[in-house]
C-alpha cells in the first residue's frame, strides 16, 4: 500500500497541471448541472484553463540558483573521463565501491592538474560533483 501512496503522491507533485486540468473540466461540466445554468460552463473552463492555471503555474515555478550558471558553464565542457565512468557504472560493468574509489581518484587527478593556489574553489567544485553524482546513484537505485 506504501507503494501506491507514494506513487499517488509522487504523481500530485509532479503531474499537478494534469489533474487540475482533469478537475476544472470535471467541474466545467458539473457546474451546470449544479446552477442550472448553462453559461457556467465554459466561464469554469476559461477562468480555470486560461487564468488560474497559468497564475498557478507562474507562483509554483522554481528559481534559478546563482549556482545554476556555474552549472551550465561546466555542462558545455564536461569531462570524457568521468562521463566514461558513469557510463559504466550505468551500464554495470563497476560496483558502487569501485565506483566511489575511481571517482575520488579522478577528481584528486583533476585537483592536481587545475591546482593554482586556490584551493577552495577546486574542494567546493570537488564536493559539488561528488554531491551531483551521489544523486545520480540515489535515482538510479530507485
Amino acid at each position: 500500500m506504501t507503494g501506491l501512496l507514494r506513487r499517488i503522491a509522487w504523481n500530485l507533485r509532479h503531474r499537478w497541471r494534469r489533474v487540475f486540468a482533469l478537475l476544472v473540466l470535471g467541474g466545467g461540466v458539473a457546474a451546470p448541472l449544479v446552477s442550472g445554468v448553462w453559461w457556467t460552463l465554459p466561464l469554469v473552463w476559461f477562468f480555470g484553463l486560461f487564468v488560474a492555471l497559468p497564475v498557478l503555474h507562474t507562483l509554483t515555478k522554481p528559481l534559478p540558483d546563482a549556482t545554476d550558471g556555474a552549472r551550465n558553464a561546466d555542462a558545455e565542457s564536461p569531462d570524457p573521463a568521468l562521463d566514461a565512468l558513469r557510463e559504466r557504472y550505468a551500464r554495470g560493468e563497476i560496483g558502487d565501491e569501485e565506483f566511489e574509489r575511481k571517482l575520488d581518484r579522478l577528481l584528486e587527478t583533476e585537483d592536481a592538474e587545475t591546482a593554482d593556489g586556490v584551493r577552495s574553489t577546486d574542494n567546493d567544485l570537488t564536493d559539488r560533483v561528488r554531491d551531483g553524482i551521489r544523486r545520480e546513484m540515489e535515482r538510479a537505485r530507485e
